[in-house]
């Protein structure tokens, strides 16, 4: 029987306690998943099933709300969610060493680079503290266990040179980036000292049908949908709002990034890749791409003289549909990111699937169907 069906809602009731867990991990090889309702955490998840024999724990925190809609399509008896807190030290020693796992993925964190600046401490104990806890509890208690970090191309900011692999230096210009790029240097201290088996990737931007809204191609994608029904219907609509349209970005999908992840933490000698695409887009082209694939002309009102009264507009009826709004600016811009995968191509012999172009179409469609279901 297929794994993966359609449908299967895991509900808050499901979440194990450490002792349920290890009870169920008594004599099996297991994974520990971190993000798990997220992108990357619910497709490596499907990967782990569809390719491995091993038990899989995905670590959630119990809340209040139900936010568990990226796992819907998994039901397995081989994966379970267990009550984790990546901000809980104690809880991370005790899960490592009672379920004694063979892998431990963490893409857990706080993800959002617009909110770090509001956060930055909470953005840099979730991210950073909690992978000195993670590594600490491996040296501990499971030091055969293979560790992977998710980090961010966020991490290289202001870019020297172009395109970045993996000797770029770190100079992260968000507290976010900062995180991570001192979650790296914590991996690298604790592999080198430790003899651990710890790697990172540098993960550019990724993106799939199940990124977070508060995420600009989510946003992007699914005001698109809105607006669409919107003149199908004959009906008024409100305008997309969106920061910096110039800022270029190295697009993937998430799907293709944790197939690269598994090969990472399976090859011979611990070793950090880029994982990108190769090719840089602008949130500018984003949106067009977008609009095209449903189905909707537009053209741009530039104003030379203040690009903040740039706007795009329905080619037919002439409405606005995206405007500037100085407030999605950051504190400080990442202009351009754009990665160099060729080592990851070359020696996991890792070749991306989703070209940009497919990317944008699935997220559009995805959010098209989501709203006309509604």
């Amino acid at each position: 029987m297929n794994q993966l069906q359609k449908n299967k809602i895991i509900d808050t009731v499901d979440i194990l306690n450490i002792d349920e867990a290890t009870k169920l991990a008594q004599g099996q090889k297991c994974v520990i998943v971190t993000g798990v309702t997220g992108q990357d955490g619910s497709y490596m998840v499907e990967h782990l099933l569809e390719n491995t024999d091993y038990l899989i724990f995905g670590g959630v925190r119990r809340l209040s709300v139900y936010n568990h809609e990226n796992l819907s399509t998994i039901s397995s008896d081989r994966f379970k969610l267990i009550n984790f807190d990546l901000t809980d030290s104690h809880t991370i020693s005790r899960i490592i060493e009672k379920l004694q796992p063979s892998y431990f993925i963490n893409f857990a964190a706080q993800s959002f680079v617009g909110s770090s600046w509001d956060f930055p401490q909470q953005t840099w104990h979730t991210n950073t503290t909690s992978v000195i806890d993670i590594l600490e509890a491996i040296r501990l208690y499971n030091p055969s266990c293979k560790f992977y970090q998710a980090g961010s191309s966020e991490e290289f900011g202001d870019v020297q040179y172009t395109p970045q692999d993996s000797k770029h230096p770190l100079r992260p210009r968000s507290p976010y980036g900062a995180s991570k790029a001192a979650a790296r240097q914590v991996v690298k201290v604790w592999r080198d000292s430790y003899d651990l088996f710890a790697v990172q990737g540098w993960l550019f931007n990724h993106e799939s049908e199940r990124r977070g809204e508060e995420f600009v191609t989510r946003k992007i994608t699914k005001n698109v949908a809105r607006i669409k029904k919107a003149i199908d219907n004959s009906e008024d609509f409100e305008p997309i709002e969106l920061g910096n349209m110039e800022a270029k970005r190295d697009w993937s999908h998430s799907a293709d990034f944790v197939e690269a992840v598994w090969l990472m933490l399976n090859q011979e000698k611990p070793k950090d890749y880029v994982l990108a695409s190769g090719e840089t887009h602008t949130v500018k082209e984003f949106v067009e791409k977008s609009f095209e694939y449903a189905g909707i002309g537009v053209h741009w009102y530039e104003d030379e003289e203040n690009p903040m009264l740039n706007k795009l507009m329905d080619k037919n009826t002439g409405k606005i549909l995206v405007r500037i709004n100085p407030k999605y600016y950051r504190p400080a811009e990442v202009e351009l990111l754009l990665g160099d995968p060729t080592e990851a191509e070359s020696e996991l012999n890792w070749q991306k699937r989703v070209d940009f172009s497919e990317l944008v179409r699935r997220m559009v469609i995805n959010d098209i169907e989501k709203i006309n279901a509604i």
